[in-house]
């Protein structure tokens, strides 16, 4: 196995804190920890053999061939942080309190888990030629001449990734056909009122949108529904979820979902274990601004988290910091940028800003009159104003937040 390490002595070489995942959550952690004035050991564990990245250019410009990367602007050895790439981890030992790899054991004293989440594949698919997943770097730079030759793709799922995908192979060219097992894009996201308006941004992109599609089966060129209908396909990419990389945990005493997979964090990002936080995609805080437990695959939560790890860690075991922020994300997609603030799920009233037939609009989410969550379509203004009015808990004037030229700050009650 090969292995790239770039080190430099750090003022104090103990304590020493381990952190299992080089992505934007890993990443952050540690240079978190330095900035919060940790003047101990660093060591970041990545199982890619590339330098540190961020992920949302691999979903556009890395495919469209704009970027050949997008690498994180951080001088590790500077920093005093110990990087180890092509390093997967294969075990954590709380009572040895070391982490297993490969290449030998590493000891801690605070661990960190940033391991993310992997994509789930498409039963049957697994090492078909001409089937795609877009997760990390390598992936995008496999799918790029695919988009470059213009073939006809067939992408399963119109999630998310799926959409941001389809945008950028019909900007290449490509013949697209997205097909849902759901009766609607952004199933699992969104309800079915705001949703549905969303379906025809394929159409109006040139992609094929097919709803209710099952598939069935995939081969070399092809992929069969349930109904029977075969689509042509050169490539075939998937995109329906991901689910937390905790699978290395098993038997180490740290605390997983059953559900879905992630670390049961508590309130402070910190596990079952006794100095073993977890943050980003892999874990689960619960929320007492949303009285439930929260699990976040999106940037801005890989962003947050790790300055509450960095300063609990820094704190050394002190009362510290509890994690509750308003969740946000973005997602360019068909020439529109989407945004969504906050949860929606325990909603109780939903309110529309605009025409959700063009091209921007918003919709709020109330519980008992207080804004708790925000779909913005093209209207930035609308996000940055309702995310701060939902960290704040504030009840809205209905009429007035409903009227779309009415800054929805104004309508505060």
């Amino acid at each position: 196995m090969s292995e790239q390490s770039t080190s430099s002595q750090a003022p104090d070489r103990t304590p020493r804190v381990v952190i299992v995942g080089a992505g934007i959550a890993g990443v952050q952690t540690a240079v978190a920890l330095r900035e919060q004035g940790w003047r101990g050991a660093i060591t970041l564990l990545g199982d890619e053999p590339h330098q540190p990245y961020d992920r949302p250019p691999l979903s556009k410009a890395v495919l469209l061939g704009k970027a050949d990367g997008s690498a994180f602007d951080v001088d590790f050895a500077a920093l005093g942080i110990d990087l180890h790439l092509d390093r997967p981890v294969t075990a954590l030992s709380p009572r040895a309190r070391r982490v297993e790899t490969a290449d030998g054991p590493v000891p801690y004293d605070y661990a960190v888990l940033a391991t993310g989440a992997a994509p789930v594949m498409l039963p049957g698919s697994e090492g078909l030629p001409g089937v795609h997943l877009l997760r990390t770097l390598d992936d995008a730079e496999r799918l790029r001449p695919v988009l470059a030759a213009q073939h006809e793709i067939v992408v399963v799922g119109a999630g998310w990734i799926g959409a941001e995908f389809a945008t950028a192979a019909r900007e290449a060219g490509c013949a697209v056909t997205v097909v849902e097992a759901a009766d609607r894009p952004l199933a699992g996201a969104l309800p079915p009122e705001v949703a549905g308006h969303m379906t025809g941004w394929y159409a109006d992109a040139g992609a094929e949108l097919r709803t209710g599609a099952r598939v069935a089966s995939v081969a070399p060129g092809a992929v069969t529904l349930q109904d029977g209908t075969t689509l042509p396909a050169d490539a075939v990419v998937v995109g329906i979820g991901a689910r937390p990389a905790t699978g290395w945990l098993a038997g180490s005493g740290v605390e997983v979902s059953p559900q879905d997979g992630s670390v049961l964090a508590d309130g402070r990002l910190r596990t079952s274990v006794p100095d073993v936080y977890a943050v980003g995609d892999c874990a689960s805080f619960p929320s007492a601004r949303y009285g439930s437990r929260l699990l976040i695959h999106h940037w801005d939560n890989a962003l947050q988290g790790p300055r509450t790890v960095a300063e609990n860690i820094v704190r050394g075991g002190t009362e510290g910091l509890v994690y509750d922020p308003v969740p946000y994300f973005w997602s360019e997609q068909f020439g529109r940028f989407v945004q969504y603030a906050g949860h929606h799920v325990d909603a109780d009233e939903l309110v529309w800003r605009g025409d959700p037939t063009g091209a921007a609009w918003s919709v709020i989410w109330l519980r008992r009159g207080r804004l708790v969550a925000l779909l913005a379509v093209g209207r930035p203004r609308d996000l940055a104003q309702g995310r701060k009015l939902i960290e704040r808990g504030v009840a809205l004037d209905r009429e007035r937040a409903a009227n779309a030229s009415v800054p929805l700050k104004s309508a505060a009650l």
